[in-house]
């Protein structure tokens, strides 16, 4: 297995393993974007659809471009921003949501460096 596709697996784990809280219960956001993407009516819908399309971005042949890796991360970007600034910072304190984020984070910005630097590195063809 190549080092891109652990980080790959990594990133996306780790993801999937953020955990909201919720009243009672905390669950994982996976689950939080799958119900919401069919929770018709709800302001955040669009959010949750757009995170995954990013992350469906992931499992596709154009993943290999750097330009979509950018976008699929910016996509399962969106619906974290859009819960950090609907609900109260301080709500989300506790590692089970920091330590996935960042594990997320580091590992997709490493993913999408090591991509430009093998692209910059890569002996040019001409035609």
């Amino acid at each position: 297995m190549t080092k891109e596709k652990i980080l790959k697996i990594i990133s996306l784990s780790s993801y999937s393993l953020i955990i909201l809280m919720g009243q009672m219960i905390g669950i994982p956001f996976i689950f939080w974007l799958i119900w919401t993407s069919f929770e018709f009516g709800n302001n955040d819908q669009i959010f949750a659809i757009s995170g995954l399309i990013g992350l469906i971005l992931n499992f596709t042949k154009y993943y290999k471009r750097t330009i979509i890796k950018i976008m699929s991360f910016s996509l399962m970007l969106i619906p974290i921003i859009r819960r950090l600034t609907e609900i109260p910072f301080e709500k989300f304190k506790y590692l089970a949501f920091q330590i996935p984020l960042i594990i997320f984070i580091i590992t997709t910005i490493v993913l999408i460096l090591t991509s430009i630097w093998t692209k910059k590195n890569a002996p040019q063809q001409r035609v």
